[in-house]
């Protein structure tokens, strides 16, 4: 009956969701990816068919480290990865453009738009990210037979409270999941209340947490302590150097390095840095340490993760305007604290545990900025604390990766 009503309401919703879309930018080949009209994927049935999804950025941005380890581990099986917006799309296509066999929109939650997308994935294994409960989609997998799992599963305070005062509902769709395994105790027990099966329904903690530190990179701080401001947008460049300053009144000691987000602004922010009156160089003049210097414009590619393991406190860009802030645990991943402005909605889970466990800050000025800043140099048990709290929440989340490649491997892909 479920299913009934869905397809009847598809060609009542289909021409106004249609215009509503085109309006936020989308185009008429996603519009028509999103009701299942995909293109042939020569998947024969034979294959073992992978599907991952995640809904928009940061759910893409979790996945990027599991689709490459199964990439890896189940070399003939074919990877599809699906998300739901198309600045997830972007992501997804950017990241894992070389992981994934197809990268494409997911169904629309009716059973037409679900019914031609199957047809021609045929998954064996669906692993959908976060939460992401789509009723049509998993009654039509149980028909098929296709193992349907949430992974990394979280529910917010806030949704919780709404899908509570419906868990009549829910239940019944909850039971429709092969396994639902979450990122920490209380995500677990919000899907217990809301019905799911305990005796499929754990933790598995967080995926986003399985990130391995880079390669080391040789650099001489020149017995200086650092503050590494990394992926600055326009705005934020200045912010920085003013804190920086005021930083630099109090601990002599103390050294910049600044690493835009993107290089073409090179030229615009050194001039900021020259009209500091700071002495300053770029990293691609083959510096290799601080000596003699304020300031160090980090203008090379593919440095700035490694370069995390010489700070000693670090701004993380993209905060302090709408961008939604940058990965966090570039940082964290070397024991380094972290300090961002108040935009982090891109990472917006991680940001919440981070914050709780005191290994990080989010300020919403640049006053706020420059006393935790100050307080982290000056206060030796302050700065300690933090960085033991973000290698201990850092050691508790892992083991997520490898949690959904064994049970990957529990399927015989």
């Amino acid at each position: 009956m479920y299913q009934l009503i869905s397809d009847l309401m598809f060609y009542i919703i289909k021409p106004i969701a249609a215009i509503s879309m085109k309006k936020r930018g989308y185009s008429q080949e996603s519009i028509d990816r999103k009701c299942g009209n995909i293109p042939e994927t020569g998947f024969g049935k034979e294959d073992n068919v992978i599907m991952f999804h995640g809904v928009s950025v940061g759910e893409a941005v979790a996945l990027e480290n599991l689709v490459k380890a199964a990439r890896k581990e189940f070399p003939e099986s074919k990877i599809v990865v699906t998300t739901g917006t198309y600045t997830g799309q972007d992501i997804a296509i950017k990241k894992l453009g070389e992981s994934a066999d197809l990268i494409t929109y997911f169904p629309a939650d009716f059973p037409k738009c679900i019914r031609k997308f199957l047809d021609k994935v045929n998954p064996k294994v669906v692993c959908i990210a976060e939460t992401e409960i789509w009723p049509n989609f998993a009654l039509e997998c149980k028909k098929r037979g296709i193992k349907l799992y949430i992974i990394n599963g979280r529910i917010s305070d806030r949704t919780f409270k709404s899908y509570d005062m419906f868990r009549f509902i829910f239940k019944p769709f909850l039971n429709l999941y092969t396994g639902i395994f979450t990122q920490s105790d209380d995500d677990n027990n919000k899907f217990l209340r809301l019905g799911a099966k305990p005796e499929t329904t754990k933790r598995m903690n967080n995926l986003k947490f399985d990130v391995k530190k880079p390669d080391g990179l040789f650099f001489d701080k020149c017995g200086s302590r650092v503050l590494l401001a990394g992926s600055t947008h326009q705005g934020e460049d200045i912010i920085v150097l003013n804190v920086f300053k005021k930083l630099k009144e109090k601990h002599s000691d103390l050294k910049l390095i600044l690493a835009p987000r993107h290089l073409p602004r090179t030229d615009e922010v050194k001039e900021l840095v020259a009209q500091t009156g700071f002495a300053y160089d770029l990293r691609s003049n083959n510096r290799d340490n601080l000596d003699g210097i304020d300031i160090l414009q980090l203008d090379t590619l593919g440095e700035l993760g490694k370069m995390y393991e010489h700070a000693d406190i670090s701004f993380i860009g993209g905060s302090f305007n709408k961008t939604g802030g940058h990965n966090p645990l570039e940082s964290i991943v070397w024991s380094k604290p972290v300090i961002s402005g108040p935009s982090t909605h891109n990472f917006k889970d991680i940001y919440t545990i981070i914050k709780n466990a005191n290994a990080g800050f989010v300020v919403n000025s640049e006053e706020e900025f420059l006393d935790i800043a100050d307080k982290m140099l000056s206060d030796k048990e302050f700065y300690i604390n933090t960085v033991e709290a973000g290698s201990r929440v850092f050691e508790e989340q892992q083991g997520a990766l490898d949690f959904v490649i064994n049970l990957l491997k529990c399927n015989k892909l």
